[in-house]
């Protein structure tokens, strides 16, 4: 099942998937040259595998580095990280920079302690992005969250999003506004995109509703912006 793809600066496309089996991330050229594999079809090997994903959901490509992001997953509950030119790894990590695990962590209480609740991503794992001054936007969607993160995994920040919403979470997707003082966060239970303050991770406005006609919206599930401003 195809689920996230993404352009790199070098027209390179890649593509993830969170079917079952999905334990990979695949490169191809613009034209759908094959280029290389992350991982392979098959069972998960865990949140702390080097090799093997786990139904990966988004992806993205640092461009001042090469590394290869990999929001992992609906499986996994870790964002990890790789060479973008040969797939070796790098790193990877989960919730506030820790060491991932997989065991349950229970039912999501709103009202729990964050550190003390949802020590752990909670599946999915939905979305990595990446803004110009280097900070990481990991979307933790059961845990209606987004949390940011240095590159190198050290934890900075957390922002909860409708905190109280239940079911499938409030962060679906994150993308930045061209000047990237802006983020825009796509939320499939409430159905609507919330406009934040990324300095200080405050919600400036929201837009859309529950429906099917002009400007509603029925499970947003991704958003990207473009450089002129606007949002898809």
């Amino acid at each position: 099942t195809e689920h996230g793809i993404f352009v790199d600066h070098m027209d390179n496309v890649w593509i993830a998937g969170n079917g079952a089996d999905d334990s990979q991330v695949i490169k191809f050229s613009r034209d759908g040259t094959f280029l290389m594999q992350i991982g392979a079809a098959g069972p998960s090997e865990g949140s702390n595998s080097e090799t093997q994903l786990g139904r990966p959901a988004d992806i993205e490509v640092d461009p001042e580095t090469n590394e290869l992001w990999v929001a992992d997953g609906y499986g996994n509950r870790r964002v990890i990280v790789y060479d973008a030119a040969n797939g070796d790894y790098k790193r990877h990590w989960g919730a506030y920079g820790n060491t991932p695990d997989d065991d349950d962590n229970g039912g999501f209480d709103p009202n729990a302690d964050p550190r003390e609740q949802s020590p752990q991503f909670r599946s999915p794992v939905h979305c990595v992005r990446i803004a110009n001054d280097g900070l990481v936007y990991v979307c933790d969607r059961g845990n209606n969250r987004i949390q940011v993160f240095q590159k190198d995994g050290t934890f900075v920040n957390e922002v909860f999003i409708a905190k109280t919403t239940g079911a499938a979470g409030s962060v679906w997707d994150i993308d930045l506004s061209p000047d990237q003082v802006y983020l825009y966060n796509a939320d499939g239970v409430n159905m609507k995109v919330w406009i934040l303050d990324r300095q200080g991770l405050g919600i400036v406005d929201s837009f859309g509703r529950h429906g099917r006609q002009a400007g509603q919206f029925h499970w947003i599930h991704n958003l990207a912006t473009d450089s002129h401003g606007n949002i898809y």
